[in-house]
C-alpha cells in the first residue's frame, strides 16, 4: 500500500498489479526539537547583520511582512519573535503594522490570520491585508534594468524598519522561495507580479527550479526587496511533514542563501530515469484549490528533466473544495483555461497577447498539458476540473485505469511523489 497527502488527512492506495512503483522523497533531516529556541538563538546570531534589536529605535515604524494561508510558514512562532525583539528596543505596539503578504491572492479570513498569528498577536497589533491592485496603497519604485516595474505596499515602504518572514523550498520561478519574495511579490503591485509572471520571464531558461545563479525573476525579486528597504528576514527550512528544520535570520539575501544550502541537501534528490505515471502529492493547504494544487504537477514537469516520459500521464490527488480558487489571480487562471480550444493556441496567444497576473499558471499548464495528461483524484469540483483541461477520477482506482487506456498500455512505471512540492527529483541518467 502506497500513502499520499490529501487535503488534511492522506489517502492509501495500491497500484495495479501490471504497474510497479518507486517512491521518491526529500532527503530525512532532523526536525528542531524546539523552534521557539531555534528562532531565539537565530535572532540572537543573525546572518550578515547586527542583531535586530540594534537596528530599531524607540520612535521607529516596524512593518513586518508575514505569509498568507497559501505558505506553511510558522509564523505564529516567527512574528511574535519579531514582536519581542523590536519592542525590547523600545517601539510601541502603536507603531507596528503586521501586513499580509497576499499577494494577488484573496483577502485572508479573520480565521486565517488567527491560525497564522495566533489570537493575542490579533488582538493587539494592527494586522492588514496587502491589495496589489490598490494603486493609492502603492509606492513607485521605478524599473528594474530589464525593464521590469517595481513597486511596493506604502506602509512597508514607509516603515523605519521592514522585517519579513518566510520558508524556503523548491519554487516554480524564484529557484527557491524565501528571502526578498514575501516582500516583493507578497506586498508588490499588481504591474510587478505581471511582469514576473509574464512569458518571456515562464519561458527564460534560467527561469527554473531550484536555480538561484542567472535566475532573472530571482535577481527582480531582490531587487524589489532592496529599493523596498527590506533589511532583516526570518527564514524556515521545513521537512515533508512541515517540521522545522532549521531556521535563520539576519540581512535579507545572506539569511536566504543561508537557507538554501539546508534546503538543496534535503530536497534536491536523485532519480535514474523518467516514468510512464508520476503520483504528485500536495495536501492542505495548497489543495484547497486547483491553482495551488497544480503546482504538484508542474513543479515535476518544471524539474531539470521532467520526471515523466513524453506523452506521460500527472496523477494529482487534491480535494480542491475552492474550486479553481476564490482571489483575482485564480479566477483568471480559470477563465483563460475555460475559454482554451487547445493547449498549443493557448500558449501561442498568451505568448502574443501577454497575460494580467494569476494567468501565469494557465500559461504555464498549458505547457504541461501539452505534452502531458493531467488527472485530478477525489476533487470536491469536479466540473471545475474539466473547465482547466484536466480530467476528473473518484478514486486512484479510476486514475490508473485512465492512464493505461491514455497511454495504450498497462504495464506502467509509476513515479510516487508524495511531497511533490517540497522533493525535487533529478534525472541523474546513465
Amino acid at each position: 500500500m502506497h500513502l499520499i497527502p490529501y487535503g488534511r488527512t492522506s489517502l492509501e492506495f495500491s497500484l495495479p498489479e501490471s504497474m510497479r512503483a518507486d517512491t521518491v522523497k526529500a532527503r530525512e533531516a532532523a526536525p528542531l526539537p524546539d523552534l521557539g529556541k531555534a528562532v531565539q538563538s537565530a535572532l540572537a546570531n543573525p546572518v550578515g547583520s547586527r542583531p535586530l534589536r540594534e537596528l530599531v529605535k524607540p520612535a521607529d515604524r516596524v512593518c513586518i511582512v508575514f505569509t498568507d494561508m497559501t505558505r506553511s510558514s510558522p509564523d505564529h512562532v516567527l512574528v511574535p519573535a519579531l514582536l519581542k525583539e523590536v519592542e525590547s528596543a523600545g517601539v510601541t505596539r502603536q507603531s507596528i503594522t503586521l501586513l499580509c503578504g497576499t499577494g494577488l491572492h484573496r483577502p485572508s479570513t479573520g480565521e486565517e490570520k488567527a491560525a497564522k498569528l495566533g489570537q493575542e498577536v490579533l488582538r493587539h497589533y494592527r494586522v492588514v491585508d496587502h491589495d496589489a491592485t490598490d494603486l493609492h496603497a502603492l509606492v513607485d519604485l521605478g524599473k528594474t534594468g530589464s525593464g521590469i516595474p517595481l513597486s511596493v505596499n506604502r506602509l512597508a515602504f514607509e516603515a523605519d524598519l521592514l522585517m519579513a518572514t518566510g520558508t524556503v523550498e523548491p519554487h516554480q520561478y524564484a529557484g527557491y522561495s524565501g528571502g526578498g519574495k514575501t516582500v516583493a511579490i507578497g506586498a508588490g503591485g499588481e504591474p510587478l507580479i505581471t511582469s514576473t509572471h509574464g512569458p518571456e520571464m515562464v519561458d527564460h531558461p534560467g527561469t527554473r527550479l531550484g536555480k538561484i545563479a542567472g535566475n532573472p525573476f530571482r535577481l527582480a525579486v531582490n531587487e524589489a526587496a532592496r529599493l523596498a528597504g527590506l533589511r532583516f528576514v526570518i527564514n524556515v527550512v521545513q521537512d515533508e511533514e512541515k517540521r522545522p528544520i532549521a531556521v535563520f535570520a539576519g540581512e535579507t539575501e545572506a539569511a536566504f542563501e543561508t537557507c538554501v544550502e539546508t534546503a538543496r541537501r534535503v530536497f534536491e534528490v536523485p532519480i535514474v530515469r523518467q516514468y510512464d505515471v508520476a503520483v504528485a502529492g500536495v495536501g492542505y493547504p495548497k489543495d484547497v484549490n486547483l491553482y495551488q494544487a497544480s503546482r504538484a504537477v508542474s513543479y515535476l514537469f518544471f524539474a531539470p528533466t521532467c520526471v515523466v516520459k513524453e506523452g506521460g500521464v500527472f496523477i494529482l490527488p487534491a480535494t480542491t473544495p475552492e474550486g479553481a480558487g476564490d482571489g483575482p489571480g485564480e479566477r483568471r487562471f480559470l477563465e483563460k483555461m475555460r475559454s482554451a480550444t487547445d493547449m498549443t493556441s493557448l500558449l501561442a496567444q498568451l505568448r502574443t497577447t501577454g497575460y494580467p497576473p494569476g494567468a501565469q499558471r494557465a500559461f504555464i499548464m498549458a505547457k504541461v498539458l501539452e505534452k502531458h495528461p493531467v488527472i485530478v483524484v477525489g476533487s470536491e469540483t469536479p466540473e471545475v476540473v474539466r473547465q482547466v483541461k484536466m480530467i476528473p477520477a473518484s478514486d486512484m482506482d479510476e486514475a490508473f485505469r485512465t492512464a493505461a487506456g491514455l497511454m495504450g498500455r498497462n504495464d506502467l512505471d509509476v513515479l510516487i511523489v508524495p511531497h511533490a512540492l517540497l522533493t525535487l527529483p533529478i534525472v541523474k541518467q546513465g
